[in-house]
């Protein structure tokens, strides 16, 4: 039986991965500011099959392949890494953009927004870190099958992240109208998440710890 504090665990790691911002948020966010509400929710439809995608994975044997192959984890490592602090620079650099400043977006259809919200979390380092070094921690195998445990436990986190995520993909608008009329609010907001994707960068990069076989 999965304890308690695993749940709690889970749950306090999934709540702040989704509420550090990462490339998931900026998709959702510019999305649901160019495009509306709608788009947001299709968008994070794509995500949430991402999520579905790399929760089975994880526990169907992925991290034994970075196991027998700790190269291939390493490079996984250091790419996302380096593309968190493309990130982190676009945002800190003179003339950088916040997530939610409006900027000029072609109008995609659903199904493309749902297509690009699946490869952003597909191509998210932060959610290959997390279903593949994080969660795992959080399973014992006193507490019953492991293979079910990591389903549940990712299930957890699936539904943190997707309410978190909604709440934000329904809020952006008037996030945005807020800080727009508010410059210096903007730039506040363009320093501190281009300064937590740095951290974020650094951490991931000089991180040892290895994926844990489920």
């Amino acid at each position: 039986m999965i304890t308690v504090a695993s749940i709690l665990g889970v749950s306090a790691v999934a709540l702040g991965m989704v509420l550090t911002p990462g490339p998931n948020m900026m998709y959702l966010v510019s999305r649901s500011i160019t495009q509306g509400r709608r788009a947001g929710v299709v968008s994070l439809g794509g995500v949430a099959l991402g999520f579905l995608v790399y929760l089975t994975a994880a526990n169907l044997g992925l991290s034994v392949i970075f196991l027998a192959v700790p190269e291939l984890y390493l490079a996984v490592k250091f790419t996302g890494a380096a593309y968190l602090g493309w990130l982190a620079w676009k945002a800190l650099r003179p003339g950088g953009t916040s997530m939610f400043e409006p900027q000029e977006f072609a109008l995609d259809s659903p199904r493309r927004l749902f297509t690009m919200g699946l490869m952003t979390n597909l191509l998210n380092p932060k959610i290959a870190v997390m279903y593949l070094s994080l969660i795992p921690q959080f399973v014992h195998p006193a507490a019953g099958h492991v293979v079910v445990q990591g389903f549940v436990l990712g299930g957890i986190q699936i539904i943190v992240s997707l309410a978190v995520n909604l709440a934000i993909v329904l809020a952006a608008g008037t996030i945005a109208v807020f800080l727009t009329q508010r410059p210096s609010w903007l730039r506040v907001q363009r320093y501190l998440m281009g300064t937590v994707l740095g951290a974020l960068a650094i951490k991931l990069a000089t991180d040892r710890a290895q994926p844990t076989p489920t």
